[in-house]
């Protein structure tokens, strides 16, 4: 087995090991018959037991052949660019996130996923694309609402409405 497969393989292994310790532990949470608040946590783990098989059968597959380009290419040419993450963006995620979390309670679900969503397509959006605000903030508000009125009337969960709790 080659290189890339053996780290294929490890990967799968330790996905699907992470992902039955996280089944295990979402079937010990205290439910009750229908939708409850284990349902998406053993969902998730379902779909990460997936995931981690699918990484585990990607390892054994045979690597496809490269086809070879009609005319001689120079060797400097055929290297592809390799798109690196910066680590700005990665601790302005991790900013994002933690922001999130302490302002969740006292502002609210709707509100903050809001921001949250806005800002956090603003990080990912690629430095030489044109940020869509219109559209980034249209799809913020969209899934707000969606989320919040799914947990409320589908799961009979409550989000924190924070300011919005006279409105709501």
């Amino acid at each position: 087995m080659n290189t890339p497969n053996k780290k294929e393989l490890i990967i799968g292994i330790a996905m699907l090991g992470a992902s039955l310790t996280y089944l295990v532990l979402a079937q010990q949470l205290p439910g009750h018959d229908g939708v409850d608040a284990a349902t998406v946590p053993k969902l998730l783990a379902g779909f990460l037991s997936l995931l981690g098989l699918m990484q585990l059968v990607s390892a054994f597959a045979k690597p496809k052949a490269v086809a070879e380009p009609a005319s001689p290419v120079p060797a400097e040419a055929e290297e592809p660019a390799v798109e690196v993450i910066e680590p700005k963006t990665v601790l302005k995620t991790l900013g994002l996130i933690l922001g999130y979390m302490a302002l969740l309670g006292p502002v609210g679900f709707p509100i903050m996923t809001v921001v949250y969503l806005y800002l956090q397509f603003l990080v990912l959006t690629p430095a030489n694309q044109k940020a869509r605000h219109l559209t980034y903030l249209l799809i913020a508000v969209i899934c707000s609402a969606l989320i919040f009125l799914l947990f409320r009337e589908a799961f009979d969960l409550l989000l924190p409405a924070g300011l919005l709790n006279d409105y709501i």
